[in-house]
């Protein structure tokens, strides 16, 4: 199983994404790992990258998701995902329901003042509008607030997990 948090710069996803790799033992992603030195430049200057800038970005995580599932490992991957062009590419020639999507969303003026009260190394906090309004919402997502603590965001996901019979609570590994 592959689970992609998905959604907007600020949301949590890496955050969500680590902690629930310690729960299930997954392997944890982050999507920004695999941006390249010009689409990092370009970010970090306030320019939102096109289409044609991440596709081959969109590919490496494909290719990599692809090797997690030959090897019979589940993981994790924080990656925006906003576009649906964007997901059919990471799930493309992937077996069916081998890749989940969990859509992480809070108010906007939330996200703002967590941008804010971060530190990224090349997300410019001025991209949340352009990210907000390219955010194509998929209509088979896990919708998942992040309005409270991101532990209870993580309950959300795991439930859902286990719902489909993708994870089972006694795998759970100890948060100690």
């Amino acid at each position: 199983m592959i689970l992609v948090l998905m959604g907007v710069s600020g949301i949590g996803k890496t955050t969500i994404g680590r902690l629930i790799a310690a729960r299930t033992g997954w392997i944890f992603e982050d999507a920004d790992d695999y941006h390249s030195d010009a689409n990092r430049a370009k970010m970090a200057s306030g320019t939102p990258l096109t289409d044609a800038d991440r596709l081959p970005w969109l590919r490496t995580l494909h290719d990599r998701m692809a090797e997690h599932l030959a090897a019979g490992r589940s993981a994790v991957l924080a990656c925006s995902a906003l576009r649906a062009m964007a997901r059919e590419q990471l799930q493309r020639d992937l077996p069916a329901g081998s890749m989940r999507f969990a859509l992480l969303h809070a108010p906007a003026a939330l996200i703002a003042e967590r941008i804010h009260a971060r530190q990224h190394q090349y997300m410019n906090p001025n991209l949340l509008p352009s990210q907000l309004a390219t955010l194509e919402e998929p209509e088979d997502a896990w919708r998942v607030s992040v309005e409270g603590t991101p532990e209870q965001a993580v309950e959300q996901i795991l439930a859902h997990l286990c719902a489909i019979g993708a994870w089972d609570r006694t795998q759970e590994r100890s948060s100690q």
